[in-house]
This record gives structure tokens, sequence and C-alpha cells, in this order.
């Protein structure tokens, strides 16, 4: 688990849009992640991954994405 004592801000609607139509995200998993990113205060990629909802590969495509386009 990973716990934040910074409260992280809420995801971009841009990378919400990106992790489901690109990445191909379900609704569940996106809502699971949410849920424990905000439990966690953890970055939204990161709480993703170390759930198994998405691969390494998949984490560093989205990272890439974020440093492009946020």
């Amino acid at each position: 688990m990973v716990i934040s004592t910074s409260p992280q801000p809420p995801p971009h609607q841009g990378l919400l849009r990106y992790l489901r139509t690109e990445v191909g995200l379900s609704d569940n998993a996106m809502g699971l992640g949410l849920k424990q990113a905000q439990l966690e205060q953890a970055p939204l990629p990161i709480v993703l991954w170390r759930y198994g909802l998405i691969s390494l590969e998949q984490l560093d495509q989205v990272l890439l994405w974020q440093d492009q386009n946020l």
C-alpha cells in the first residue's frame, strides 16, 4: 500500500479518457483504481499497476502519455 501524507489531486479527465479508450480499462477496474487512489492518496496509474489492472508496459505508456499531454 502506498500512503502519501500530501493529498493527490484528482486524476485529469484526459487521463481517465485515455485509460478507457487507449488502454481499454473497464469501468469496474477504473472504479477500483479511483477508490484506492483516493484512499491511499497515491497516483492513479501507480495504483492501477500495483493492483494488476495494467501491466508494467501499459504503466510506461500511461506515464509517457501524461508527460506529453498534461
